[in-house]
């Protein structure tokens, strides 16, 4: 499944596959967020499968969060290579 990226005000719902062929669109989508809004909210619950690029732009997006002082809320249970990637990055 190709990614899909909806929202109604802050809130962001992304779907589908997040990886290195589609990562432009994220990146374009949330590029300059934190100028619009003071708080975003993603929600990873319907994500089918993300690769380490996906996984970077999320933590740049973090990562922009904070040196901006914005709040960033990424919720769902998501994919499995989400969680994976950040138990493998711990147990390093």
């Amino acid at each position: 499944m190709d990614l899909q990226i909806t929202h109604h005000n802050n809130f962001f719902n992304i779907k589908g596959v997040l990886n290195r062929t589609n990562i432009h669109l994220f990146q374009k989508e949330f590029r300059h967020i934190f100028e619009k809004f003071n708080a975003l909210t993603l929600s990873i619950e319907n994500l089918e499968s993300i690769d380490r690029y996906g996984v970077n732009a999320l933590a740049q997006l973090h990562n922009e969060s904070i040196s901006k002082g914005k709040n960033l809320s990424i919720i769902g249970m998501g994919c499995d290579d989400l969680f994976d990637h950040f138990k493998s990055e711990s147990a390093a």
